[in-house]
C-alpha cells in the first residue's frame, strides 16, 4: 500500500506540474492562442483535475476504506468521467487536425472560439452522463448492507466496465483516432511532398503542422499505452 500511494502521489503531482506548465506557456505565448489550443488546455486542466481529485480517490479506494455504497460508487463514477473527459478531449483534438489539414480553407471560417467551447462542453456533459450511469442502477448493489469496503469491482459492474466503459467510449474512441492521425499523415507526406518541389519555404506552414501533428500523436500513444493495459485486463478477468 506504501509503495502504491507513493507511486500515485508521484503520478499525481508531475501531472499537476507539468499541465499547470502547459497552461502557463499558452498564457504568455500569444502566438499559442490558437482554435487548437482550446484542446490542449481543456486537455491540460481535465489532467490537473485528474492528479487533485482522481489519483487520492483512487488511493482511498484502494485502501478498502468503508464508507456508504452509494458514496463508493459516485467516487468510482467520478474515476469515469475524468477519464472519459480526457479521452473525448484528444478525439476532439483529432478531429480538428484532421478538419485543419483537409479542409484549410473551410477550416479558418468554420472553425471558431465559440465553437470550440461548445464542443468542450458536450465532451463534458457527454463525460458526465456516461460515467454517471452506474448511479442510475447499473451497479453491484443488491440490497444487503449499506456500508461496504470500499474497492472498485465491489460497486462497479463488469458487464459496465468492459461492454460500455472500455469498449464503447475508449477503445472505439482510440480507434477512430489511430485511423484520423494516419489519414493527417498521410495528406501532410503528400503536401511536404509536393511543396518540396516548389519555391524555397513553401513548405514552413506543412512541417509545422507535420510537428504538430507528431506531438499530439505522441500524447494519444501515452493515453493508449495508459489505458489498453487495464481494459484488456479487465476483459480477461470479465470474460
Amino acid at each position: 500500500d506504501v509503495i502504491y500511494i507513493t507511486i500515485e502521489s508521484v503520478i499525481g503531482i508531475f501531472a499537476v506540474v507539468g499541465n499547470a506548465l502547459v497552461i502557463w506557456a499558452v498564457k504568455l505565448n500569444p502566438a499559442l492562442q490558437k482554435t487548437t489550443f482550446f484542446y490542449i488546455v481543456s486537455l491540460a486542466l481535465t489532467d490537473i483535475a485528474m492528479g487533485i481529485l482522481v489519483m487520492p480517490l483512487a488511493v482511498m479506494v484502494s485502501l478498502g476504506v468503508i464508507i456508504h455504497f452509494y458514496s463508493c460508487l459516485f467516487v468510482c463514477c467520478l474515476m469515469m468521467i475524468f477519464s472519459h473527459a480526457s479521452i473525448l478531449s484528444l478525439l476532439a483534438i483529432a478531429v480538428d487536425r484532421y478538419l485543419r489539414v483537409k479542409l484549410p480553407t473551410r477550416y479558418r471560417t468554420a472553425v471558431t472560439k465559440k465553437r470550440i467551447c461548445v464542443i468542450l462542453g458536450l465532451c463534458w456533459i457527454l463525460s458526465v452522463l456516461v460515467g454517471l450511469v452506474p448511479m442510475l442502477g447499473w451497479n453491484q448493489h443488491v440490497g444487503s448492507s449499506s456500508y461496504i469496503e470500499c474497492h472498485y469491482l465491489a460497486v462497479m459492474r463488469m458487464d459496465y466496465v468492459v461492454y460500455f466503459s472500455f469498449f464503447t467510449w475508449i477503445l472505439l474512441p482510440l480507434l477512430i483516432m489511430c485511423a484520423l492521425y494516419t489519414k493527417i499523415f498521410y495528406i501532410m507526406w503528400i503536401k511536404l511532398s509536393l511543396s518540396s518541389a516548389g519555391p524555397p519555404g513553401g513548405g514552413t506552414v506543412c512541417g509545422k503542422e507535420y510537428k504538430m501533428a507528431k506531438y499530439l500523436s505522441l500524447i494519444l500513444f501515452l493515453f493508449a499505452v495508459s489505458w489498453l493495459p487495464l481494459g484488456i485486463l479487465n476483459c480477461i478477468l470479465y470474460f
